[in-house]
């Protein structure tokens, strides 16, 4: 019996799918930790934590994050103490530290594996940091950031072994600690996320879109600038002047993920709509939505667009490519480790609003045979790449678990390079089957 504990502020965050899998196993013995503030999971055992009080309001500015890390660690180490009294002694943790939970975890259990998930380095040239002209940096910001990556740096030194999802997410850390970590994406669910060319959503409004119309979309978190919003907006602007019955739908919420809140107005998306002329009946805003209501919105995009940062890559890329989306995205760097312009999406200047409206009307004007091979190698990308079946398996190897059988033949396939979505899995027939003729009866659409 391996002993696991999964540690997450927010859990499940990035460990959903492992942490669903390791409940249903007989040879694990799983435990969970989050913050009280954390949603948890259903059927997943979990413990919580509370800091004993926030960061002083005083605190030197460049100090706050990191006495927040440090009652994050000091309210982690108490909950582990207790753990261990009560006779859980983990043989692995598994942790997001970026807010500072496994600061002392080596501390009450020193002998036992410490997994990190090394989201981001911040700071470093070449990334987020003045990467947008529109909004400089100042020199407390890149000293907050420096002061800040203590945190980050103590994380490396203390664990032993890390995980990145994406090359250029660990590209960001000190080189003298890349030997540590691994790339492991945790994947999205290919198995739902499937093309469909028949979909239908209403909308709040009651607006009903249909798989076919021209309907652009744009999925952030929060819409802010470190996601493209501004440029988003600016670019919609000259593309309902230039496409004059395109929808656009706009998902995200209002507050601040990234960044800072605007100047004169209460979030982003009051400043943008200040700034630009846009059609409010082919515009529409519905804040964050349900999961499923999520994918039906993918199914009927005619173009998705995604704008980012060189930063954290998004879930909402990766899911759109799965659902076979004509992805319009930033030629920045987490992007290109997914997308070649040409082959499985298009790649536009991040800075250029005539460019992305433009790029996005090229593309609702190319042939359906080039639209249609964009979407489907799009859907090949992410089966090969992002999968569940495949980030499991990466991450029960570290865990020091058996990968499930099924799970090893969807990644010798994908090594293969002979499993793109379309070929038939015996333990899941019935579905794949269902790929298949969605992507046949899309193909005789667009053509």
């Amino acid at each position: 019996m391996t002993r696991i504990l999964l540690i997450h502020q927010n859990f499940p965050g990035q460990f959903r799918h492992l942490a669903q899998h390791l409940a249903q196993r007989p040879d694990v013995e799983l435990m969970t930790l989050g913050r009280d503030t954390a949603p948890g999971l259903p059927g997943v055992p979990m413990r919580r934590y509370s800091l004993h009080r926030d960061p002083l309001p005083k605190q030197h500015l460049y100090l706050r994050q990191m006495e927040a890390a440090v009652l994050h660690g000091q309210a982690v180490a108490r909950e582990l103490r207790k753990m261990k009294s009560r006779g859980f002694m983990p043989d692995v943790i598994l942790a997001h530290p970026g807010w500072g939970e496994t600061l002392y975890a080596k501390d009450i259990f020193p002998d036992t594996k410490l997994i990190h998930f090394c989201e981001w380095f911040y700071g470093t040239d070449g990334a987020d940091v003045d990467f947008d002209p529109e909004f400089p940096t100042g020199i407390d910001a890149r000293l907050r950031a420096r002061t800040w990556n203590a945190l980050h740096t103590l994380n490396l030194e203390n664990c032993d072994v890390g995980v990145s999802p994406t090359q250029w997410q660990k590209s960001r850390h000190p080189l003298a600690y890349q030997s540590k970590i691994q790339v492991i994406h945790e994947g999205v669910d290919t198995d739902l996320l499937v093309p469909d060319p028949h979909a239908v959503m209403k909308l709040a409004d009651g607006t009903v879109l249909r798989a076919g119309e021209p309907i652009v979309t744009y999925v952030a978190r929060n819409l802010e600038p470190y996601r493209g919003f501004h440029i988003f907006m600016r670019a919609l602007d000259r593309l309902q002047r230039m496409h004059p019955t395109c929808r656009a739908v706009i998902v995200g919420g209002d507050d601040v993920s990234y960044g800072h809140r605007p100047k004169g107005a209460a979030n982003w998306r009051e400043k943008m709509l200040a700034e630009v002329t846009l059609d409010a009946t082919r515009t529409h805003f519905t804040g964050r939505l349900p999961y499923d209501s999520y994918r039906k919105l993918l199914q009927v995009s005619a173009a998705h667009v995604y704008l980012t940062y060189p930063f954290v890559l998004s879930w909402s890329m990766l899911e759109a490519m799965a659902s076979g989306c004509l992805v319009v995205a930033s030629d920045t760097a987490p992007v290109r480790e997914f997308v070649d312009d040409g082959e499985n999406g298009v790649l536009l200047n991040f800075l250029d609003a005539s460019s992305v409206a433009q790029q996005i009307q090229d593309a609702w004007l190319s042939t359906p045979q080039q639209r249609f091979a964009l979407r489907k190698a799009a859907r090949r990308t992410a089966l090969a790449n992002c999968g569940i079946d495949r980030g499991l398996i990466g991450y029960l190897r570290q865990l020091g678990l058996d990968t499930a059988p099924d799970a090893v033949e969807v990644a010798r396939r994908q090594e293969r390079g002979g499993y793109d979505g379309f070929s038939n899995m015996p333990a899941r027939r019935s579905q794949t089957e269902l790929h298949v003729a969605a992507d046949i009866e899309q193909e005789k659409v667009l053509n």
